[in-house]
């Protein structure tokens, strides 16, 4: 969840340029990769900015797309149909470059007082005194993402809150080991599994199951089928999808990588020793729909490469567990490597 940053009296007190009457912010950045914490901040922010100035007029931009002198320029102008302007500026971190960062600097030291501005980013990082000073104001807000505890107390509450339903501590748990932490993922099943128990309905685990996708172990373990099956293309991205999207921890995808290959280099070397192909299943306890993808790349490839590609999973996991490798980087290579080594 987000913390508020404790404010520094100095200069989030009275005569603070950023801090307006009531306590609300003249400029907010909404940094983090938690999307729904963004959005539910916003919302927040101008209800309450309804609420001073009846109609509020908003407007949006793409950082990646606009200028910064657009942005500003709408800060400072007049609005037409209301008293007071909410200007929204997503991918802010784009926008933010060095030749921007000295007017939006200048902007943060006397922003006029017909508009709010609200600045979001994927980054919760930006250096430099713009993002010093709002902080120092109390009106940087860091949307990061949960630990898995954190969000199964969080969705227990939500569901109540949101949907007026019961999510039982089991069905809680069994939710965020499928969907993940994300709050707009969590959001989004609560929804369907709120509208399928009925109004004031209990979820359990069994509607859960029902219905809320494969588990994110279980997907994690899928990329073996997907490495011997799918061109290195589509290996990546799925590999992008686990780690990003379904935010298994890499070193479970990197697990299932090297269990891949020992596999491999099994078969491969006892289908050259002259062992037959049940044999070496019963022995090896493979089941599955990866098996006969397993036998028909083992077949292919000659025990010394598979040993090849055994090796560079387990210097890979290596520099994983001692920090000098980027996890998800080198993944991406050894997928790479892996479709260069073995013979489909």
């Amino acid at each position: 969840m987000a913390k508020k940053p404790a404010k520094n009296e100095d200069s989030a007190g009275e005569g603070s340029q950023l801090v307006r009457a009531g306590g609300l912010p003249a400029v907010l950045l909404l940094g983090g990769p938690e999307a729904f914490l963004r959005n539910s901040q916003t919302a927040e922010l101008r209800k309450k900015l309804e609420k001073q100035h009846g109609e509020v007029d908003v407007v949006t931009f793409d950082g990646a797309t606009t200028q910064a002198a657009e942005v500003l320029d709408e800060c400072r102008s007049f609005g037409l149909m209301a008293a007071h302007k909410l200007v929204i500026v997503d991918q802010f971190d784009e926008l933010i470059r060095q030749e921007n960062r000295a007017a939006f600097e200048r902007y943060a030291e006397s922003p006029p007082e017909g508009a709010t501005l609200v600045l979001r980013s994927k980054s919760a990082a930006m250096t430099g005194n713009f993002e010093k000073s709002l902080n120092a104001a109390g009106v940087l807000s860091k949307c990061e993402a949960m630990a898995d505890a954190e969000a199964i107390k969080w969705v227990a509450k939500h569901a109540k809150q949101e949907y007026r339903a019961e999510l039982e501590p089991a069905a809680a748990a069994a939710l965020v080991g499928r969907v993940g932490t994300s709050m707009m993922q969590l959001h989004s099943e609560l929804g369907k599994l709120a509208a399928a128990s009925g109004a004031g309905g209990k979820i359990g685990t069994a509607l859960v199951a029902e219905f809320v996708g494969v588990s994110r172990e279980e997907e994690a373990w899928a990329i073996q089928r997907t490495l011997l099956t799918a061109d290195t293309g589509v290996a990546i991205s799925h590999l992008r999808h686990i780690v990003g999207v379904s935010r298994q921890p890499a070193q479970v995808v990197m697990f299932a990588m090297t269990d891949l290959a020992r596999k491999l280099h099994g078969l491969s070397a006892g289908l050259k020793a002259g062992r037959g192909p049940a044999e070496l299943s019963k022995a090896m306890k493979l089941w599955g729909p990866a098996t006969d993808s397993l036998m028909h790349v083992a077949r292919r490839t000659p025990p010394a490469r598979t040993l090849i590609f055994l090796r560079a999973c387990l210097k890979a996991d290596e520099r994983v567990k001692t920090g000098f490798a980027d996890a998800e980087r080198v993944l991406e290579m050894l997928v790479i490597r892996m479709h260069r080594i073995l013979i489909f």
